[in-house]
């Protein structure tokens, strides 16, 4: 298949682009950026005239309901929501059921997920068997079935000598470990900690949680850092979605002394505050919770100083029955894997972000955190270079539109943006060179 996208503005942080041109595809890959070769007979034009041409996003951290929690989300539904919201390419959490501690079922989620065309796949393994927190995983097994990384989801690791084990043992093999910074035992709250956590009756989870654990993990990542032979591939520590001001003052300073570490936030973190929680709206019960605006603020700084690497969407799909329920007792989580690009650029807007740099965190950012994991394509995802694969988001930042949980791809429909206007939308995803979302097809099945 032959495509052109023409008329377009394209912007690439990962070679500094952001110049008019057309984008030039043949056999899934760019065969140009700029002046279509004179050979060159297209298949298909897709006219891009106001829009943006930016790299697929790449999301590190997206459920997709499958194995396991298909009454919540299946994987033909999550990955159609995925191109919908330009995704190209995600990081699933090992937290299915079963849990993605074997080889086995690492292989039969890939060859799922393949077999849609959709959006590519790249697997997190189980740290721990079953996330129990007691005996490694095999890791070797693991990441030769394609598991870029190791992490727990949301069940932190309680026996800190079984967590010291797993980073020397990542070290010795030069893996990343994607862990949540969460104490066990300050994390059982429902809420952030607060005079109106207080004042709901609803039980509170300190922003200590989080520090108390970071604190642990760096201090782990130092010590296996200073005792790594040189020359040995050093293992890389992702911290996902760090929720405090005084966790983004501690990855800052880990970045400083040239620790092997990186961090994102969700979208929720980076535009909603405790207060949004109003009168126990369950749409807001998140995992972490929502914290006051000096954390809000600080997140979205460290965001645009590259504090902070990346922004996810952290897509969880929950169940209607799950979320009717009193709001301590309500499944945490939210749909917003094609709210993701939008939501960031409303922040991009509000604080005055270049463009650039707001496409860097959904694209380059988040392809750096995967780096050599990657394989053969990471010299394509999250980037438009010629010869690459071409995974490619079509973008129209003009256009502003509401957000009504019926018109959602994602099988599930929670989301605290229900009504909220944003800005900017995807006119189309091409995933392999094979248009994977055209909004205009999208739009007929809507109005029929």
């Amino acid at each position: 298949m032959k495509i052109l996208i023409r008329g377009g503005r394209v912007i690439d942080p990962a070679s500094g682009t952001d110049r008019l041109a057309d984008v030039v595809i043949a056999a899934g890959r760019i065969i140009g950026i700029g002046a279509m070769p004179a050979d060159f007979a297209p298949n298909r034009v897709i006219d891009a005239s106001g829009c943006w041409v930016l790299p697929g996003v790449v999301d590190l951290c997206a459920r997709l309901g499958e194995p396991g929690l298909e009454h919540a989300g299946m994987l033909e539904s999550e990955t159609a929501a995925a191109v919908a919201g330009g995704v190209t390419s995600l990081v699933c959490p090992p937290d299915t059921d079963p849990v993605l501690d074997e080889p086995g079922l690492v292989d039969m989620l890939r060859s799922r997920a393949d077999k849609l065309h959709r959006t590519r796949l790249f697997p997190l393994g189980a740290l721990t068997r079953g996330l129990a927190g007691e005996v490694l995983a095999e890791m070797v097994q693991l990441t030769e079935r394609g598991c870029v990384g190791f992490g727990q989801a949301e069940r932190p690791i309680v026996n800190t000598q079984v967590l010291q084990r797993a980073f020397q043992y990542a070290a010795t093999f030069g893996y990343t470990l994607w862990l949540r910074p969460c104490d066990p035992w300050l994390s059982q709250g429902v809420m952030a900690s607060g005079p109106l956590a207080t004042r709901l009756g609803l039980s509170g989870m300190p922003a200590a949680a989080e520090v108390i654990a970071l604190h642990t993990l760096l201090e782990l990542l130092r010590a296996v850092c200073a005792s790594t032979p040189a020359g040995q591939p050093p293992m890389h520590l992702h911290l996902c979605r760090i929720s405090s001001a005084a966790g983004v003052a501690l990855v800052r300073q880990a970045k400083a002394e040239g620790l092997p570490v990186s961090a994102d936030v969700s979208i929720h973190h980076l535009m909603l505050t405790d207060v949004d929680v109003g009168y126990f709206d369950t749409r807001m019960r998140l995992q972490p919770p929502v914290r006051q605006q000096r954390d809000r603020d600080a997140l979205r700084a460290a965001l645009a100083d590259g504090t902070l690497d990346a922004v996810v969407s952290d897509h969880t799909p929950v169940s209607a029955d799950a979320k009717a329920l009193p709001f301590a007792e309500a499944e945490p989580g939210a749909t917003a894997l094609e709210l993701l690009a939008a939501v960031a650029l409303k922040w991009a807007q509000e604080d005055g972000v270049a463009p650039l740099r707001w496409v860097e965190v959904l694209t380059a950012g988040p392809a750096r955190v995967l780096g050599s994991r990657l394989g053969t394509l990471q010299a394509s995802v999250g980037r438009l270079a010629v010869g690459g694969v071409a995974d490619v988001c079509v973008f129209d930042p003009s256009e502003t539109w509401r957000v009504q949980p019926q018109h959602l791809c994602s099988q599930s429909r929670h989301t605290p943006f229900e009504g909220h206007a944003l800005p900017g939308r995807v006119r189309a995803t091409l995933v392999g060179g094979h248009v994977a979302y055209d909004a205009v097809v999208a739009g007929s099945a809507h109005a029929a």
